[in-house]
């Protein structure tokens, strides 16, 4: 259920980026008369205590692909970083998600970057499945873990473009414990017009130059904002029974409650206010680790019900 829950929750993440009428696009229409978006708790466990994110790469990656998205997840981390992120920070920006845990008996889970395992072979071929998804994302740690499965731009897998950038769920009970895991795809070949907006022209939808990504690559800039909604909805919506609006099969979760968004006065086709990199003119909208620049997803902010923007 969990993750059917998530698979739906990304696939409107995937509509809105594509700005088809479907309930996430509704919904954006309804963010800029400012409706109340009203996140319910349903009683379920979330995460809690140290939580490894392990990054399963399948595919073929280059080091500095797989350095912007390590990054990024060192951004994540609770722990006293050595350098500290310049404001607006990606940092800063997680903290909307530990908002929800007041309402709840959980400890907000403290995030580090755990193991990398490397599937360079395309062991279980270039098409995958769900199931598939699973499977690799057992390959990281089976207990107190976010495994993250991160497929390269040659590898297709179910769904993806059609009705999704990306997934998150959780493996079954067992004796060796419960993790949960996370699935998103580089698009860079296959749809970056959905999958990769604003660094991309959209397929559908209002049409506007589109911006230049602040690594420098479209597909794993595009990756970083789904990976982003993906993490702050597992970590919200661990097991389909956390925080969402809406059906359990058909949630709406913090980040894509809120897709499209991501600065002040945003619209369909218009990204928002973001910030501009002087010597490279890269839109941005949060400081990460090392130096990084990211964009990330608007929050719904449980103090307001309101999309929230870094910044």
């Amino acid at each position: 259920m969990a993750a059917s829950s998530a698979a739906v929750a990304a696939c409107l993440l995937a509509c809105a980026l594509l700005f088809q009428t479907c309930v996430a696009s509704r919904r954006l229409t309804a963010l800029v008369q400012e409706q109340p978006i009203t996140m319910t708790y349903h009683k379920g466990a979330l995460l809690s205590g140290r939580i490894a994110v392990n990054l399963i790469w399948y595919g073929n990656f280059s080091a500095p692909q797989r350095a912007v998205i390590t990054d990024f997840v060192s951004s994540l981390s609770t722990a006293p970083a050595p350098q500290q992120q310049p404001e607006p920070s990606v940092a800063s920006w997680f903290k909307t998600a530990q908002k929800y845990y007041a309402n709840s008996k959980a400890r907000f889970p403290a995030l580090s970057l755990g193991s990398h395992v490397h599937d360079q072979s395309y062991s279980l071929g270039r098409h995958l499945k769900d199931r598939d998804i699973v499977k690799l994302a057992a390959r990281g740690s089976p207990s107190r873990a976010i495994n993250v499965v991160l497929t390269s731009d040659d590898v297709t897998v179910d769904g993806f473009c059609m009705s999704r950038c990306g997934t998150h769920g959780a493996s079954p009970r067992s004796r060796a414990g419960r993790f949960a895991y996370v699935w998103v795809g580089n698009p860079a070949s296959q749809c970056p017009g959905q999958c990769a907006w604003p660094y991309h022209q959209p397929v559908y939808g209002p049409q506007a130059a589109p911006l230049t990504p602040p690594n420098g690559d479209v597909g794993v800039d595009g990756m970083v904002v789904s990976l982003a909604s993906m993490i702050v909805g597992t970590v919200t919506n661990p097991f389909g029974n956390g925080f969402f609006q809406g059906d359990a099969d058909a949630p709406l979760e913090a980040a894509t409650a809120c897709a499209g968004v991501y600065g002040k006065g945003a619209y369909p086709g218009y990204a928002g206010s973001l910030l501009v990199d002087p010597a490279s003119g890269a839109s941005y909208n949060a400081n990460g680790a090392h130096g990084r620049k990211y964009l990330v997803p608007a929050l719904v902010d449980p103090d307001t019900s309101a999309c929230s923007t870094v910044g």
